[in-house]
C-alpha cells in the first residue's frame, strides 16, 4: 500500500527542519555508508551523519509527531521505528534501482529491525528542484512520487525502487523505516480500510450497535494477526 500522509511538519517547523540541514557546517557524508551491498553500487547522494545531534534532535522531532498522528498509526501499526535519517540528492545525484533491506540493526541498541514499511519524509518543495522523484514499482505498475514539503510516503520495503538525478537544486528528505505489529501488508492493508470505515461512521453517526460489531471485529483482526 503506497500512502500519503500530508503536513507531518507544519511551516515553522519545517522552516525550522530546514534551517538545520542547510546549516554550512551541517555533517554531511557519502550516503553509501549506510548502504549493503546491494545498494552501495547505485546509490549516490549525501546523508548526515546518524549520531550527529542534528540527525538525533530532528529524528526525535518527527518520531514525536508521527506518534500522534492518527494516519500514520493506522496506516502503519508500528511495533518499532527506526531512528529518521536525513539525505540530500543534487548535481545530477540518484539512488538507482534497489530494494531495501529486509532487518536492520538500530545504532546504539543492539536490536534488531525488521523492515516491514519504508518512509520518505519530503522536506524540500518540488519547486526548489528538478528531477528527483522516488519512483515505487509494485504490481500495478510504476509510481512516480514527488511531494510537498512536509508530505509524508509509506510504502512497502519490499517494493523495487529508485530516486531518479537531480538535475537542478537539491532534495532534501528524512527516511526510515518501520517494523509493523502485522508483517503481511494485506493484512494491514484491510485492517486500514475497515479503521477508516469505522472512524468515519463514528464521525457522521451511525448506528452505535453496528459501529462496536465493526470495532470489535478490526480488533480481534488485529488480535489474530499481531506479531505481538
Amino acid at each position: 500500500m503506497l500512502l500519503t500522509i500530508p503536513q507531518v511538519l507544519n511551516a515553522e517547523q519545517l522552516r525550522a527542519a530546514r534551517a538545520r540541514l542547510d546549516a554550512a557546517d551541517a555533517p554531511w557524508v557519502d550516503g553509501r555508508v549506510t548502504a549493503g551491498y546491494q545498494g552501495a553500487p547505485v546509490k549516490r547522494n549525501q546523508q548526515i551523519e546518524e549520531n550527529s545531534r542534528t540527525a538525533l534532535e530532528l529524528g526525535d522531532l518527527i518520531l514525536g509527531l508521527l506518534e500522534r498522528n492518527p494516519l500514520f498509526i493506522s496506516a502503519s501499526l508500528p511495533a518499532g521505528v527506526y531512528p529518521p535519517m536525513f539525505n540530500r540528492y543534487e548535481g545530477g545525484m540518484h539512488f538507482g534501482n534497489h530494494v531495501d533491506g529486509a532487518v536492520r540493526l538500530v545504532p546504539g541498541s543492539g536490536a534488531k529491525l525488521r523492515t516491514d514499511i519504508s518512509a520518505t519524509l519530503f522536506l524540500a518543495e518540488p519547486s526548489e528542484y528538478d528531477g528527483g522523484e522516488l519512483v515505487i514499482e509494485d504490481t500495478y505498475g510504476s509510481h512516480s512520487v514527488k511531494l510537498p514539503a512536509g508530505d509524508l510516503l509509506i510504502y512497502p520495503a519490499s517494493s523495487r525502487h529508485r530516486v531518479l538525478p537531480v538535475t537542478r537544486g537539491a532534495r532534501v528528505a528524512s527516511f526510515f523505516w518501520v517494523q509493523s505489529l502485522v508483517r503481511d501488508g494485506e493484512q494491514r492493508r484491510l485492517l486500514f480500510e475497515l479503521d477508516q470505515a469505522v472512524q468515519r461512521l463514528t464521525a457522521g453517526g451511525g448506528d452505535a450497535e453496528a459501529l462496536l460489531r465493526l470495532t470489535g471485529t478490526y480488533h480481534n483482526l488485529l488480535r489474530m494477526w499481531s506479531d505481538t
